[in-house]
């Protein structure tokens, strides 16, 4: 029985069915509040100062806040609805898979990173990093699935998860500490339901390589071992093509110069 089974005999009350749903339907709802006023974001993101001073919901409600959905613009309302859409696909993909428990619990994972990052290193962290840890265990079990980029550019899933954790390296490489922290916490997730495997996966992997490698390298010893040796001096066809080779009468296979002068022959097998 894994650990998340036995979480779930425990603990089993706190999956919400549909969470993924609830998330799109709350960060629609500040969006709109936002585009009325846009002072909404300062009262809902995840601040610890102000956590500090009582506002609670804040360790909760950044969560519902849209980042990263374009720049202000005619078309911002458009990427927000396929981003929220590309969300509700992910959740609800996930949950399939997983069942609500699974989901629940790794996501509440993710929120207890980012918020225990944010108050070590008393910065604002977001959610983006979390709906992508999100997407990322999407893509670990439906990496063969097929999305059309922009509705026209069919990519599979695996490769969409490539180039994203490409830009995430990027990112973790370049970016300040506090955005380490926040990236290592809210994948502390992913790391958490996915480490072991991927171990796993690796070792299985690195063992594959090193037989295939010496699978092929006793191939090619095998293509070029001779096929005849003089029991004297060594000689092999493959040294001089033109060399012939004799088995004597003791069993053993000499070149013409080494032949026992005791061997006629009518009785040696020539090659």
């Amino acid at each position: 029985m894994s650990w998340t089974d036995k979480l779930e005999r425990r603990l089993g009350f706190i999956a919400i069915p549909g969470l993924t749903r609830i998330v799109v339907a709350f960060t629609a709802l500040v969006y709109v509040l936002t585009f009325l006023n846009p002072e909404i974001f300062s009262l809902l993101d995840l601040n610890p100062a102000r956590i500090k001073h009582g506002e609670v919901w804040r360790l909760f409600t950044y969560v519902f806040i849209p980042r990263g959905i374009g720049s202000p613009g005619p078309m911002q309302p458009l990427w927000v609805v396929l981003a929220l859409w590309f969300l509700w696909f992910v959740g609800e993909r996930l949950e399939a898979a997983w069942g609500a428990f699974r989901t629940t619990l790794y996501f509440l994972v993710g929120m207890i990173g980012t918020t225990i990052a944010a108050f070590i290193f008393g910065a604002q962290f977001s959610n983006i990093m979390l709906f992508a840890s999100l997407f990322f265990a999407f893509a670990w079990f439906y990496p063969d699935d097929v999305i059309y980029i922009l509705f026209v550019l069919p990519m599979k899933i695996k490769w969409l998860a490539w180039i994203a954790a490409a830009f995430l390296i990027l990112g973790f490489a370049t970016g300040p500490l506090s955005g380490k922290a926040a990236m290592i916490a809210a994948f502390a997730n992913y790391f958490l339901f996915f480490g072991r495997d991927i171990v796993s996966q690796a070792r299985q992997r690195r063992e594959v390589a090193t037989r295939r490698e010496r699978f092929e390298s006793e191939s090619r010893r095998a293509d070029v071992e001779p096929l005849h040796k003089c029991a004297v001096c060594g000689a092999t066809e493959l040294i001089d093509p033109n060399l012939e080779f004799r088995v004597a009468r003791d069993g053993e296979e000499y070149c013409i110069p080494h032949l026992p002068v005791t061997t006629s022959s009518s009785s040696s097998a020539t090659y």
